[in-house]
């Protein structure tokens, strides 16, 4: 009988625990934020590096995540929808660029914020946007003195 309560208890915490990393992920993730966040779409010529989860960040602090990514096969550009924190409010003039960390980092999105009074509401467009620019394309150019004309 004193080992079935050992038992119990260990069962207990364990599921304490994993039930407290799926809290975590969810929140992390931005899942069921529900009216804590909105959406705003940016169609982006090159979005490489980005992924979904990839962070959305306003003066180097993060505002929200990508949540979507697809292939519009019309402009063929990249559309993404970008979950934005509610707290965050975005001047309606402002520009998301595809940036680096550096040179071995990682790219997330940046809100570059424009000088308008009027604010972005849930579901408009970003429609000033710049894609990621190649390292590799820029060293050819450099290396092959394309740069200098």
């Amino acid at each position: 009988m004193r080992e079935n309560g050992a038992e119990v208890a260990t069962g207990a915490i364990v599921l304490a625990a994993a039930v407290g990393f799926v809290i975590y992920t969810l929140q992390l993730t931005g899942f069921g934020a529900g009216s804590r966040s909105y959406d705003l779409s940016a169609s982006f010529r090159s979005i490489e590096g980005i992924d979904v989860g990839t962070e959305v960040r306003l003066a180097g602090v993060k505002i929200g995540n990508v949540s979507d990514i697809s292939l519009n096969s019309e402009t063929f550009r990249g559309d993404a929808t970008l979950t934005i924190s509610r707290g965050a409010e975005i001047p309606n003039d402002s520009s998301a660029v595809v940036a680096s960390e550096g040179i071995l980092g990682g790219n997330f999105v940046e809100i570059v914020p424009g000088g308008s009074f009027d604010v972005y509401a849930p579901g408009d467009e970003i429609l000033d946007t710049q894609g990621a620019v190649s390292l590799i394309s820029l060293l050819l150019k450099f290396v092959s003195g394309e740069g200098d004309r």
